[in-house]
């Protein structure tokens, strides 16, 4: 079962990326400076970063269920508090310092830091129910 959680929990984790940054898409790639194409949408080169991305849900989603046994949080509730903590104290700030250090702006900041937040909630619940 363990895996099994796992890879719901980091499906969950990539959905909500997926709503989150299709929803803030126009003040995202104006603040991360991505390149676009005619119609305004990111250049991309393939599916490289879509598979990336799948493969970090599924390594910070192992680790939290990891964590999670360990400290005993069982239940939804218990989960969806300690990813909310994951995601605001441990993996936001790493964003902030990243951004800084590059010049980046702040709304970057809050923009990846709340999908992190946020995505490791759900993370979190998804496991919790585990």
């Amino acid at each position: 079962m363990g895996l099994l959680s796992v890879i719901l929990a980091a499906i969950a984790g990539f959905a909500f990326g997926a709503a989150w940054y299709m929803t803030l898409a126009k003040p995202w790639v104006v603040v991360a400076g991505i390149d676009v194409d005619e119609s305004g949408k990111p250049v991309n080169d393939g599916p490289l970063p879509y598979i990336l991305s799948f493969f970090a849900m599924i390594l910070v989603a192992g680790m939290m269920r990891h964590t999670f046994a360990m400290a005993g949080v069982d239940t939804f509730a218990k989960g969806l508090v300690a990813g909310l903590g994951v995601g605001l104290f441990f993996i936001s700030p790493w964003i902030m310092i990243n951004n800084a250090y590059g010049n980046r702006p702040f709304k970057l900041t809050l923009i990846d830091g709340g999908y992190a937040t946020f995505g490791c909630a759900i993370i979190g619940a998804v496991l919790g129910l585990f």
